[in-house]
């Protein structure tokens, strides 16, 4: 993977397929492999960036003065778009990476010339009443260490407080395996996913969301109708405060669209991508 180092530290990419660049962002604990099969799909004609970001599950720990509070991470983000010269990027969050998608719309608008937001926190459910416990979990000394080595068992990832909650279908274990790896091999690492756990917290997207009402680049809302931990109410809510926005619904799917719905998923990227010129203000857009 190539990797390029930035004030926060050491970001670890994939660089896949050629045209308009499309900058796609990972949830909690979890890395860009969660992406390929969209990747598969839209890199014929885009090309494709999926880092590694520092949510617990990267190879290599942030700098210890990192800001890894949520508006930390967008920071950095948004540096990463300039530090690759992506123009005009079109950027999708999922999961976590839909509110640092969020807040990077709101404090570096210059940056995106579109946004995406598939399911994932948003407003005051940030995060999901499920994982609330993490952040009291986070400020005893060893104990997300704990929680998260329960997770090595299949049978506890499939519970609703694991990843059970997040597919329709069966979860890739092989993928888990890796990001569990990764928070285990290195406890600055660990650090680093302690810091994340603690800014997680429902005051953090209430002030991003009221300025996403000034947001002026076309926005496409995917939400997945059958999710339990983001609902699609969120979207709903969403489309009223964007200008311009469009809501389009992925039927049969939960959290991770990308793999309950992957054909339909990159066909509603795709087609918005070419349907709407990045950086056109939304309300100069004409809906598909």
């Amino acid at each position: 993977m190539p990797q390029i180092t930035l004030d926060q530290g050491t970001v670890h990419y994939r660089d896949t397929g050629e045209g308009e660049p499309v900058l796609f962002l990972h949830g909690y604990l979890m890395d860009s492999k969660l992406w390929e099969p969209i990747v598969d799909r839209l890199a014929p004609d885009f090309r494709c960036i999926t880092p590694d970001l520092p949510l617990g599950a990267h190879r290599t720990p942030m700098n210890p003065g990192a800001d890894l509070s949520l508006a930390g991470i967008a920071q950095l983000v948004a540096d990463l778009i300039v530090a690759l010269d992506l123009p005009r990027v079109t950027l999708v969050g999922n999961d976590l990476g839909t509110a640092i998608a969020q807040i990077v719309a709101a404090h570096h608008p210059e940056r995106i010339g579109r946004l995406v937001l598939t399911n994932g926190e948003c407003f005051e459910n940030c995060p999901s009443p499920w994982f609330r416990t993490l952040g009291p979990s986070s400020r005893v000394p060893g104990l997300l260490t704990l929680v998260f080595q329960a997770l090595r068992l299949r049978a506890v990832r499939r519970m609703p407080f694991g990843f059970g909650l997040l597919t329709k279908g069966a979860l890739p274990h092989d993928l888990i395996d890796g990001w569990l790896g990764a928070f285990f091999a290195d406890p600055d690492v660990r650090r680093d996913c302690v810091k994340v756990t603690r800014g997680i917290v429902p005051t953090a997207l209430l002030e991003p969301a009221r300025q996403l009402a000034s947001f002026d680049r076309p926005t496409l809302l995917a939400f997945a109708r059958e999710d339990r931990l983001f609902p699609y109410a969120h979207g709903e809510r969403l489309a009223a405060i964007v200008p311009g926005a469009r809501l389009e619904t992925i039927h049969d799917s939960r959290t991770w669209v990308m793999r309950d719905q992957p054909d339909l998923t990159a066909l509603l990227f795709g087609d918005f991508i070419r349907s709407t010129p990045a950086g056109a203000a939304a309300a100069d857009v004409t809906p598909a």
